[in-house]
């Protein structure tokens, strides 16, 4: 079996990088997750999955991080050149989870057709209640609802899975934010892509590793 890789993901990628790794027999892949609440912290990422790094660094040769730059303005970049030994660390393309999930052009086309669109995979439709609603004390002061969202009009709710449960939640989140809903299905998108690639490249220098032996 090829060496372990560490995978240090939000915890709002779980439930998916799990059926994945189920789906490919990723057997040498191990998942330890970041607090999904950090979505509304996003200046302690940085600095939290430094430590989470230093921790897990001297047991693993490989790391993956499963987060995009999610709202760190580059310092998430920038913490994985200075911690990079050899070029192991890497993470998941683009800005937020909803680009990786929908893909590039796809999220950009998105973007474009509607710029203030609020967006929702099947994590956050299961923790609406608690993220949204909560978090932003929306069900004690529901007045700061027009503050937080008077700049969106749109809910796209990006789908990894075939839901009805899910998919009712998601409408029932667009009505109570009194936006207009949408459904694209994305399945994982470029989740998996990035996830064989980077386990593919770790195979394969194994591999190589194995013959100079």
């Amino acid at each position: 079996m090829p060496s372990p890789i560490l995978v240090i993901a939000c915890g709002a990628l779980a439930r998916e990088i799990q059926a994945l790794k189920r789906l490919n027999h990723w057997q040498h892949l191990h998942l330890q997750c970041m607090d999904a609440s950090l979505h509304n912290r996003p200046e302690q990422i940085t600095e939290r999955l430094r430590e989470k790094i230093r921790a897990q660094r001297a047991h693993y040769q490989q790391i993956f991080i499963g987060y995009a730059d999610c709202g760190t303005g580059g310092a998430l970049d920038r913490m994985l050149l200075e911690e990079s030994l050899e070029g192991q660390i890497h993470r998941l393309p683009g800005a937020h989870c909803y680009e990786f999930y929908a893909g590039h052009k796809e999220f950009a086309e998105l973007q474009e057709a509607e710029l203030g669109t609020f967006y929702l995979t099947d994590f956050l439709v299961r923790h609406f209640q608690y993220l949204v609603i909560e978090l932003l004390q929306l069900d004690q002061h529901p007045e700061l609802q027009t503050t937080f969202f008077a700049g969106y009009h749109k809910l796209v709710y990006l789908s990894q899975t075939h839901d009805r449960s899910l998919l009712r939640q998601a409408k029932e989140a667009a009505q109570r934010l009194d936006l207009e809903f949408v459904q694209v299905h994305s399945g994982y998108g470029l989740l998996e892509i990035e996830l064989k690639e980077q386990l593919g490249r770790v195979d394969e220098s194994q591999k190589h590793d194995r013959l100079l032996a």
